[in-house]
């Protein structure tokens, strides 16, 4: 719904307003600490993952089953192919 250009200033203003009246409170501050952990746990799981892909295109390329990758990595066959499988895999 198209505002006018006053509407927009006065919401403007209002939400400047807002920014400079605001005191935070004790419970809003994060652990930082808590936030790096988690993030290095995404990068390393990220990491994995990729390796991961990589050994299983190298496993591919030297003539190992779908079946025996799946179960190396924990999985079936057929998943493990749907999971990192290629069309030229088909």
């Amino acid at each position: 719904m198209p505002r006018s250009v006053q509407e927009i200033l006065d919401h403007a203003d209002e939400m400047a307003a807002r920014f400079e009246d605001y005191e935070p409170a004790e419970g809003d501050e994060r652990d930082p600490v808590a936030y790096a952990s988690l993030r290095e746990a995404v990068v390393s799981r990220s990491d994995a993952e990729r390796a991961i892909k990589e050994a299983v295109v190298q496993a591919r390329t030297r003539g190992y089953s779908w079946a025996f990758i799946g179960k190396i990595i924990g999985t079936s066959g057929e998943a493990a192919r749907q999971r990192y499988g290629h069309k030229q895999d088909a």
